[in-house]
């Protein structure tokens, strides 16, 4: 049963429920992606129409990157803007008991730690904020009380303070791989960037790329290369233009100007899929997979463009051998791709069974099935629970081992993109403003003020600032 204020509402159906002050933001897909941004905060205004205008002005001055884009379409907007949007939502109903699901989804350091002063506020002012978020970090630096949960049961309800003193919980259970004694669950971080190969061939080469918006310039000149077999990762706050950047990079938005090459081919002018049969692949924040497949399944049709007899429905439908023989080879493809990834507890369940992290791995698999020769990566760690980022790391290195491409990905967690990139580059407001080493990139004065601000609490929260004044710090 489920009371509220001592009424039951087990039963009672959401919009009542809403009426009587709950209201959740959900986690990821937030927001209605045909409506504009202003739009979408003129929903949230459906309990409430007295005051309106100056809730909005509330969320603007929380959120200044959403007035400026607020006749854009939510669903271009980054994953860390609607994330803004979605919290916007959430304030403009003004709750009594605002739940939240994963605050941290795909936002820059300083955006969540504005999100977490306005929290702290909106608590102050007396409403009740329950949060559920995979960073234990964050999780801990705002919670009054913890409750801890583990496949469907109550492990610890309590302090947070007396949480951190559970190692038999947050060890064992939660932080896998980082007790003492147990082996690094990540590289050691790279100070300088790594020797490239001479005469590495280019896998991407984008030049002075320009994308914009309802007027607004989501892209201002961005400039980047990847070499085969080359890590690079992308930083910079929310707003900067780095999911804008894979979409274009990929071939869902068409550029104003500016030349993508894939390959040593112009793919300027060319569509997803022509892009893909140069070897181009790219996963999503939210691990776009067939739910309703199992996990081998979902890899083995992943290998669909290098089945020799694929372009053939009438051989497959007559089950010849040669579509026999095809089906053998992507089945045992598909079994090395497991054992690989570590994949074999979970081969023969849905996808829709599975957890966040474990979709990412399988998502991870898919791609490698394509034998891609770049791979763009859109935050992977992101709302995956911190055991599973912490095995991130050398899972992305033995994928380009594996596999031999080049990555370009973007990533919050500094300490994770640190540990396995060869090269850093930063964007703010859509331009590329440096590239180089990590230690170069996360130098940078104006990089770091547009990322990470100055507090101290986010420099805590937000990994290792590997700079040549700044301590290590922990991870995120």
């Amino acid at each position: 049963a489920v009371f509220l204020d001592g009424r039951d509402v087990t039963h009672t159906p959401p919009h009542e429920l809403a009426s009587f002050g709950v209201v959740q933001m959900p986690g990821g897909k937030g927001v209605f992606p045909a409506l504009t941004v202003a739009e979408n905060l003129r929903t949230a205004g459906w309990l409430d129409e007295d005051g309106f205008a100056e809730r909005l002005e509330q969320v603007y001055a929380l959120f200044p990157a959403l007035r400026e884009r607020s006749r854009q379409l939510a669903g271009t907007l980054s994953g860390g803007e609607q994330q803004m949007v979605a919290l916007g939502q959430a304030l403009i109903m003004r709750p009594k008991i605002l739940l939240i699901d994963e605050l941290s989804l795909g936002l820059a350091p300083t955006i969540v730690e504005q999100l977490l002063q306005a929290l702290e506020a909106i608590r102050d002012a007396g409403t009740t904020v329950i949060l559920v978020e995979q960073s234990v970090n964050l999780a801990l630096t705002v919670a009054d009380r913890a409750v801890f949960m583990e496949k469907g049961e109550i492990r610890f309800s309590g302090p947070t303070a007396e949480l951190m003193r559970r190692p038999d919980i947050l060890r064992s259970v939660y932080l896998k791989g980082t007790a003492p004694g147990s082996a690094p669950a990540r590289t050691q971080p790279r100070a300088t960037a790594t020797a490239l190969a001479p005469g590495r061939a280019v896998v991407l080469s984008v030049r002075d790329v320009r994308v914009s918006y309802g007027g607004v310039a989501a892209l201002a000149g961005a400039s980047v290369e990847v070499e085969a077999a080359e890590i690079v990762g992308i930083v910079g706050p929310n707003g900067a233009g780095k999911t804008t950047l894979f979409d274009v990079v990929s071939g869902f938005v068409s550029p104003t100007s500016g030349s993508v090459a894939v390959a040593g081919t112009d793919v300027t002018g060319l569509r997803p899929d022509e892009r893909a049969k140069l070897g181009l692949a790219r996963s999503f924040q939210d691990a776009r997979l067939f739910s309703s497949l199992t996990v081998v399944e979902n890899i083995q049709v992943a290998m669909e463009r290098h089945a020799a007899a694929a372009a053939s429905a009438a051989m497959s439908a007559l089950w010849l051998p040669q579509v026999r023989s095809a089906e053998r080879r992507m089945r045992r493809r598909a079994e090395g791709l497991i054992e690989l990834l570590g994949l074999g507890a979970f081969r023969d369940k849905f996808v829709s069974e599975l957890s966040t992290g474990s979709r990412r791995i399988v998502d991870l698999a898919c791609v490698m099935a394509t034998d891609p020769e770049l791979l763009l990566l859109d935050e992977p760690s992101s709302g995956i629970a911190q055991a599973e980022a912490e095995e991130l790391g050398p899972l992305l290195t033995r994928l380009r081992s594996e596999v031999g491409c080049g990555l370009l990905v973007i990533e919050h967690d500094i300490r994770l993109l640190g540990s396995i990139a060869d090269r850093l580059v930063g964007m703010v407001r859509g331009e590329t403003i440096v590239s180089g080493s990590v230690d170069d990139v996360l130098g940078d004065p104006l990089l770091v003020a547009a990322y990470l601000g100055t507090s101290e609490r986010v420099l805590a929260r937000s990994g290792q600032l590997v700079t040549q004044s700044a301590p290590v710090r922990s991870s995120s």
